[in-house]
């Protein structure tokens, strides 16, 4: 084929945005408000330096309001293509369009990488096309989903697992395939492990294809929050490392998981993209039409930080609403996810001025777009410039990662004063911030850690940061981690902090699953996982960062004790009900009656670090005592009397080594004194059967 302008070509269709595959050829789609001219770049190979196909589109065949669009015959799936725009370059007014710069299809559904790919040409002057990253068509139709049913579990019946696609696996001793390690494929084969923790809802680390260079010199960006492309999944996730192989993998996986009764939840990166601030490269959205896609300051040849990554997507915008409408309802209808954590989703909450709505418009139509209807709906509520929304997101639909909960419940159990009403609010499903009309508590998603900050063994070990390999002289990451390193700096050989560690852990564990509210765990904090005290560790991708697992066998007391923790959750019916606990009792109604060490009689004063409770639900026989002992001297509570023939059994007390730290009801004690010595620093539960 003869390189050059072609004119073999159809005006085609505005609709639908991107390329779609229709049997007889592609058509092209692409929103550019402000462009002036626009051509669709088509290349054989990704590593192709020059185009083999390039063709300009006629502003009266080809454009349709602000939408330019072509029908080109005869391609297939798997074509390499970019747009290019011209128009003008006036930082000033808020207009970078560059038509050297090959663009990635903002509805691209797959992206190929060429070896020589550096996106640092895309910050100079110039043709960049043999360096560039190119879209790919996918052909939509024919997988053979086989009957492919989510397995659709309410909040209250969700325990959530965060764990990283490339991390879980990439470990030399995952026991995975070596090709597949790092990969979704390689996920698959872990599926047995997940099964047996007893999650049911795996929310991945973002997979919305991701600028894979870091702002350090030589890092990575492990994490993926720097998004190029949010149709497309991750191709370096991919043991396929064919664009339309990642695709299918991505939706094998799926499948997967679902046949195994496994959710799955995408943590999806809306809030900004790759581009970054003004110095950054021309990939997409800027080349395209930069004064709609960014929020941008007063001096619009500067963007908006709300996100801390440079730019600040204008989700409010119709059009950048339509695309991030059109994107969650293509991952849910096409590739089958059940539902989304937005990172940083406050700054949906921000006009194109940068300034807080009322009634944000993008929030709405993710809540009430009928597609998404059975979708989970997940908002990290703050922002990176202060807007801080935990409790009073917009919304019915909307759940809402605690901030709260991980923070009260870390100075708590590490000893701090002042917490005894706080706590008993995160016990009780923070009704004190999810307190509007029609709100439950299950919609808090209780989490002690996540991605962002320690993971739990290094909160028990660690009282500062040691973030040095990240290459910022230990500036980057979290000052407040409310982390206690229970006597010594790091790793250990005194077998007494060791012990208390462990204890420390479990306590941590054992109150985020006696919590009202949806429980997230931590990939690898059923075993101890550690960063060595790195608490922002998006650039390692390395064993710092990786699930070993090894520790599995080294920590398989831990191990155990979560697993049966777990288990214990979804077993009792009081923690299963999308009602706040009530108090005083009701005649069937689940309720909960405070104690202090003395029956009825809890201590709320600023010293005091003792709490007891009573959970009763007539209905299904549930009862537990629950006596919390957050203090460094022991504690004699007394317990209540049992129901009927029913007698009290101790099922957890984590200052016992394991087995006896957590016990199945017919293997636990019996417990016939009338008050049970809790030891320092350690949480009990009785179960009364």
């Amino acid at each position: 084929m003869s390189r050059g302008t072609v004119k073999t070509t159809y005006p085609g269709n505005s609709f639908p945005l991107g390329a779609t595959y229709l049997g007889a050829g592609v058509n092209f789609a692409v929103f550019a408000e402000f462009a002036d001219s626009m051509q669709l770049v088509l290349f054989d190979h990704e590593d192709d330096v020059q185009p083999s196909r390039i063709i300009e589109f006629d502003k009266t065949a080809n454009k349709t309001f602000f939408y330019w669009h072509v029908f080109v015959p005869g391609l297939k799936p798997g074509q390499r293509y970019g747009f290019r725009a011209g128009g003008p370059w006036e930082p000033e007014s808020g207009h970078r369009f560059d038509k050297a710069k090959l663009l990635l299809d903002p509805y691209g559904k797959a992206v190929a990488f060429p070896k020589a790919y550096d996106p640092e040409t895309a910050k100079v002057p110039g043709d960049n096309c043999a360096t560039a990253a190119k879209s790919v068509v996918v052909d939509r139709r024919g997988y053979n989903w086989e009957g492919d049913q989510a397995p659709n579990y309410a909040y209250t019946e969700t325990v959530i697992y965060e764990l990283h696609v490339g991390g879980f696996t990439k470990h030399p001793n995952s026991g995975v395939t070596e090709s597949k390690r790092g990969t979704y494929a390689g996920l698959v084969e872990k599926i047995p492990y997940l099964k047996e923790l007893g999650i049911n809802c795996v929310e991945l680390m973002p997979i919305q294809q991701f600028e894979e260079s870091s702002f350090q010199p030589h890092l990575s960006n492990y994490w993926g929050y720097n998004p190029i492309a949010f149709f497309a999944p991750h191709l370096g996730y991919s043991s396929d490392k064919d664009p339309l192989g990642a695709v299918k993998e991505f939706k094998d996986m799926v499948k997967a998981l679902h046949k195994a009764g496994i959710s799955v939840i995408l943590d999806v990166v809306f809030n900004h993209t790759a581009e970054g601030n003004q110095m950054g490269p021309t990939q997409s959205f800027r080349g395209l039409s930069n004064r709609v896609y960014y929020i941008l300051e007063p001096l619009k040849a500067y963007y908006s930080n709300f996100s801390g990554c440079g730019n600040t997507l204008n989700a409010n915008r119709s059009v950048v609403r339509r695309m991030i409408l059109d994107c969650l309802k293509y991952w849910v209808a096409e590739m089958h996810v059940d539902g989304f954590r937005f990172d940083l989703a406050s700054t949906f909450s921000r006009d194109e001025y940068g300034r807080p709505l009322e009634n944000p418009p993008i929030l709405w139509d993710i809540e009430t777009d009928p597609i998404l209807a059975n979708a989970k709906i997940i908002a990290e509520p703050w922002d990176a410039a202060g807007l801080y929304q935990v409790g009073t997101f917009i919304g019915h639909r909307w759940a809402e990662w605690n901030g709260r909960f991980r923070d009260d419940v870390r100075q708590f159990i590490k000893s701090d004063r002042g917490l005894i009403q706080d706590i008993a609010a995160r016990i009780t499903g923070s009704a004190d911030l999810f307190s509007k009309p029609g709100a439950l508590p299950n919609r808090s998603i209780n989490f002690v850690t996540c991605h962002d900050g320690f993971t739990l063994a290094d909160l028990v070990s660690y009282n500062g940061k040691h973030n040095l390999e990240n290459g910022e002289g230990n500036r980057d990451g979290a000052n407040a981690n409310f982390s206690w390193n229970c006597g010594v700096e790091g790793s250990t050989d005194d077998q007494e902090i060791i012990q208390l560690r462990e204890r420390q852990m479990k306590n941590l564990m054992t109150l985020l699953m006696v919590s009202e509210g949806t429980p997230m765990l931590t990939m690898g904090d059923e075993v101890r996982r550690t960063q060595k005290g790195n608490n922002n560790a998006y650039c390692q991708d390395n064993e710092i960062s990786w699930f070993d697992w090894k520790l599995t066998e080294t920590h398989a007391d831990m191990h155990r004790f979560v697993k049966m923790l777990i288990e214990l959750y979804g077993s009792l019916k009081i923690f299963q009900l999308d009602d706040f606990w009530m108090a005083p009792a009701t005649a069937s109604h689940p309720h909960l009656t405070w104690h202090g060490v003395k029956l009825y009689q809890p201590d709320w004063g600023p010293d005091s670090h003792m709490l007891a409770f009573t959970l009763d639900y007539p209905e299904s026989g549930d009862h537990l005592h629950i006596m919390l002992n957050a203090y460094w001297r022991e504690g004699v509570f007394q317990i209540p009397e049992s129901h009927g023939e029913q007698q009290w059994h101790r099922i957890v007390d984590t200052s016992l080594a394991s087995p006896d730290d957590i016990r199945y009801t017919k293997y636990a004690p019996l417990v016939t004194s009338t008050h049970y010595k809790v030891n320092p620093r350690t949480i009990a539960i009785l179960k009364a059967e």
